[in-house]
C-alpha cells in the first residue's frame, strides 16, 4: 500500500504537486492521467525519492522512502534512461542486475525468457550498447529491468512512448499478466488515454498537481468521464 500524506511540491510560482490526501491499495493498477504539466512525473518522483518535497509524505508498505532505503528491494521503477547503464549492452545490464540481487545467470536467463516476445529479438543478442539502441528498444529495456526483480509494486511513466503499435499490445497483456500473476501494485502515467483504459483498475485524474478525480475504470467505466474532461466528446 502506498499512502500519500499532505504531499506538496511547489517550483517557483507553479504547483507540481499538492496531493492532501491519497492511498493506493495493494494490487491496484492505478492510471495516471492528466495533460501536460499536470504532475505526473513529479508525483513519480515524488514517491521514488528523487526530489525532496517540500511538505507532507509518502509511505511505501509503511516505509518512508525518504527515510529508508529498504523500500527499493520491493520496487521496480523506470522513468527514463537515467535509470539505465546505457554503456552496457542489455545482455550486460540485465547480468549486472542479477548479480546484485544474488542471482545466478541461469536465474537470470529464465527471469528474461519471460520477455521474449516483447523484446520481439530486437534487443538481445544485437551486439549493441544500450545507449545505441532505438528509442523503442531502450523503452523496452527499461520497463524489463522493472520488472525484472519481480517487485511487488512497479511504476512507469509513459511506458508506450516509442513503442510500435504491435509492442504496446504486447506490453498491456504483459503488465495485466504481471498484475495477475503477482498480485502487484502497478503505476502508470501515459498520455495514451485508451491504453491507459484498457489496463488499469482505476484511475487518477490530475491537473495543476492535483488530483481532481478518482475513478473506478471496471470494464472501463471511467471512459466516458475522461472523454469528456479531455474534450473528444
Amino acid at each position: 500500500m502506498i499512502t500519500i500524506s499532505n504531499l506538496k511540491k511547489q517550483f517557483g510560482e507553479t504547483c507540481a504537486c499538492d496531493i492532501p490526501s491519497f492511498t493506493i491499495n495493494d494490487g491496484d493498477i492505478l492510471g495516471l492521467v492528466g495533460n501536460n504539466g499536470a504532475g505526473k512525473t513529479t508525483l513519480f518522483r515524488l514517491l521514488l525519492d528523487l526530489l525532496k518535497a517540500d511538505d507532507g509524505s509518502v509511505m511505501i508498505d509503511d516505509i518512508n522512502p525518504a527515510e529508508s532505503e529498504s523500500w527499493k528491494q520491493y520496487v521496480g521503477a523506470y522513468i527514463d534512461q537515467g535509470f539505465l547503464i546505457d554503456f552496457l549492452t542489455p545482455e550486460e545490464y540485465f547480468a549486472f542486475l542479477g548479480k546484485i540481487s544474488g542471482m545466478k545467470q541461469t536465474e537470470v536467463d529464465e527471469r528474461l525468457q519471460q520477455f521474449e516476445r516483447f523484446a520481439n529479438g530486437e534487443i538481445f543478442g544485437q551486439k549493441k550498447l544500450i545507449r545505441n539502441l532505438s528509442a523503442g528498444n531502450t523503452m523496452k529495456v527499461g520497463i524489463i529491468s522493472a520488472l525484472f526483480r519481480q517487485p511487488k509494486t512497479v511504476i512507469l511513466d509513459e511506458p508506450f512512448n516509442f513503442l510500435d503499435p504491435t509492442s504496446q499490445l504486447v506490453l498491456k497483456h504483459l503488465l495485466r499478466d504481471y498484475a495477475a500473476n503477482t498480485g502487484a501494485t502497478i503505476l502508470i502515467s501515459s498520455h495514451n488515454l485508451q491504453h491507459t483504459i484498457d489496463i488499469s483498475t482505476r484511475i487518477a485524474l490530475l491537473e495543476h498537481g492535483q488530483i481532481i478525480r478518482d475513478l473506478p475504470n471496471s470494464e472501463g467505466s471511467a471512459n466516458a468521464e475522461l472523454q469528456e474532461y479531455f474534450g473528444a466528446t
